[in-house]
């Protein structure tokens, strides 16, 4: 048997997964990229839900590929968010954590990002839905033009929620603006207000900070996913003759979870299971979209999360009891994992993630290493575009393993609550021990073990034999080299 720091060097040196030329004709595809909030591993029925129902998810799964270890770069929403956009693990910047909604934005406009390098390849580039990643300067003023935004990075259009559904301002933007904003009643936050507070109440919904002003342009949290799936389509239909990447991020199952009511009771989970059906009816609006303006078979199709599940409060919505012992009816949210939204387990990060490209993604499941970092360097890839640099310090090009090739990543930092860091190597896992006096985390969970742990998640996929003291070598190793990643400011060779 080999040293295992023989192993993991071997593993940590191995080459990028290689590249693939678009198609024969040198064709570009089209490009969506569905970003779902708070979906768990175990929240499809493609992966194992039997109480909550995704047909339209398991119809991608079918004509596509489904991915097991796929990763979102963090446990938590803006970090997977800006990972995703730069190539960057968003641990690397201050600045990068949960933002308000007065947050200006955190990606420097000229940075190459996904929507910047796919303009320049000929790319129309839109963006619906949750944005989360600052807007203008801090504090964001949205009462004037909002500069910089999404199309200082490389968009095109943009029609965003600008935090989270449940942040303040309680507004759509398209592009710089405001949607029906009066003049004559100006918006003004103060985050100083909690949730649950008597002023942090909007449209009879508790929010994180006080939104004064902006009446006419409150948005209707019943109709938030209709509105996201209406401007999706609509993005669609006037890029057909493409090429063209959309970017959307749906604001389902976030809370506050506010279902049309359609959806309402039709899951048997709660409030919880029927904003996964809202979620689901979304996807099945751009896969009848893309059959209609006949480009489903042109169309490179990612759906996947931006963290794990949990099972969070939902505000107003008690009649559901979201968060007590019996609120999921045995509906396990993330499978078979340990840990949720915010831990270092898998939980925290390993997500759904399946791929339709029809004629160039074998239909099937792959269980490569990828993780949503690693779009800037694949897109790049794709479109022969080459990668600067400086850009992307932890991208790879798992363009091969998107494609049906084996091959993914074969190292992961994933990052949690407190940017507390954990790293994959091939089948391993280390949780390092927590700092000094790290004490309680994010939802009860510890901030970090009290020594370091270690998972062999070959054959403990849920976390519940530690072997560090069987491998002291490994953790040893994967110490030091978790530490290389830290120092080293990239992960990319």
């Amino acid at each position: 048997m080999k040293p295992a720091l023989t192993i993991l060097t071997a593993l940590l040196l191995a080459p990028l997964a290689t590249s693939a030329a678009p198609d024969a004709s040198g064709q570009k595809p089209n490009i969506i990229f569905m970003l779902a909030d708070d979906i768990g591993y175990g929240d499809l029925g493609c992966y194992g839900a039997t109480r909550v129902k995704t047909p339209h998810c398991d119809r991608l799964a079918r004509e596509g590929c489904r991915f097991t270890d796929a990763h979102a770069p963090s446990a938590v929403c803006t970090p997977t968010r800006y990972a995703f956009m730069t190539g960057e693990y968003a641990w690397r910047r201050q600045g990068t954590g949960i933002l308000p909604g007065n947050a200006g934005l955190i990606i420097e406009p000229g940075r190459v990002t996904v929507p910047s390098l796919l303009k320049q390849a000929g790319y129309t580039t839109g963006v619906v839905g949750k944005w989360h990643l600052g807007l203008g300067t801090t504090p964001t003023d949205y009462n004037v033009e909002i500069k910089p935004g999404p199309l200082e990075i490389g968009f095109d259009y943009a029609w965003l929620l600008p935090a989270t559904g449940d942040r303040t301002p309680c507004v759509w933007v398209e592009n710089h603006r405001v949607v029906g904003l009066d003049p004559a009643d100006p918006i003004r936050l103060d985050y100083s207000v909690k949730r649950g507070e008597p002023r942090s109440f909007v449209n009879g919904i508790p929010r994180i900070g006080e939104q004064v002003g902006g009446r006419a342009a409150l948005w209707k949290d019943d109709e938030i996913a209709d509105v996201i799936a209406g401007k999706a389509v609509a993005f669609m239909e006037r890029s057909k003759d493409g090429p063209f990447f959309l970017y959307l991020a749906t604001h389902d199952i976030h809370v506050p979870r506010v279902p049309n009511a359609r959806f309402k009771g039709t899951s048997g989970c709660g409030v919880r299971g029927d904003a996964i059906h809202s979620f689901d009816w979304t996807v099945g609006q751009v896969l009848a979209a893309l059959d209609r303006l006949d480009l489903t078979g042109n169309t490179l199709l990612i759906v996947t999360s931006d963290n794990g599940g949990v099972l969070d409060n939902n505000g107003p919505d008690m009649e559901h009891g979201i968060g007590s012992p019996d609120a999921n009816e045995g509906h396990l949210f993330n499978g078979p994992l340990r840990g949720v939204k915010g831990t270092a387990y898998e939980g925290g990060t390993r997500v759904p993630f399946i791929a339709r490209w029809p004629g160039r993604i074998p239909p099937g499941t792959s269980d490569a290493l990828v993780c949503h970092a690693d779009m800037l360097a694949s897109v790049a890839a794709l479109t022969g575009r080459e990668l600067p640099e400086a850009a992307g310090p932890d991208s790879f090009n798992v363009l091969a393993a998107l494609l049906g090739d084996k091959a993914g990543r074969e190292h992961l930092v994933e990052h949690a609550h407190s940017n507390v860091l954990a790293l994959r190597v091939g089948p391993w896992k280390l949780v390092p021990a927590a700092a000094a006096g790290a004490g309680k985390g994010k939802r009860g969970g510890k901030r970090g073990p009290a020594a370091a742990e270690l998972y062999n998640l070959a054959d403990d996929l849920g976390e519940t034999r530690d072997v560090a003291d069987r491998h002291p070598e490994v953790v040893r190793e994967m110490t030091e080299r978790l530490e290389q990643i830290r120092e080293r400011g990239r992960t990319r060779p």
